[in-house]
C-alpha cells in the first residue's frame, strides 16, 4: 500500500465527501484509477503529543498492510482524540468497522 503524500491529493478525496465514522477514526474513501490503494493518515494536535500522533499512525498502518483490500482506493483516515488511548486491536475493530461500511471488504 503507498501513501498519500500531496495536500492535492489529500483534497481530492476530502471534496468527494463519501466518509463514514465512528468513535475512534473517520476514514474518507475515493476510487482511483491507478489500480494500486492509498492511504493517508491525519492526525492534529488534539489527539496528543507527537509520539502518541505517530504511534496511532503506525498502528493504522500496520493494520492496512495486514488486510486483503481489492485495488484502486484512495483513503484518507483522520484520527480523532479518542484513538490516543487505543491499541492495535481496538484500532483493528475500528477500521474494520470503516471498511464494512464503505463496503470495501
Amino acid at each position: 500500500m503507498d501513501s498519500l503524500k500531496k495536500s492535492q491529493d489529500f483534497k481530492k478525496v476530502y471534496t468527494n465527501r463519501r466518509s463514514v465514522a465512528n468513535r475512534l477514526l473517520v476514514m474518507y474513501v475515493l476510487k482511483n484509477e491507478l489500480g494500486l490503494n492509498r492511504l493517508g493518515v491525519s492526525a492534529s494536535k488534539k489527539v496528543g503529543c507527537a509520539v502518541v500522533r505517530n504511534r496511532v499512525r503506525r498502528l493504522i498502518k500496520e493494520n492496512m498492510r495486514l488486510k486483503q483490500l481489492p485495488l484502486g482506493y484512495d483513503m484518507v483516515v483522520v484520527v480523532r482524540a479518542a484513538a490516543a488511548d487505543a491499541d492495535f486491536y481496538q484500532i483493528k475493530d475500528s477500521l474494520n468497522n470503516l471498511l464494512d461500511r464503505h463496503k470495501i471488504v
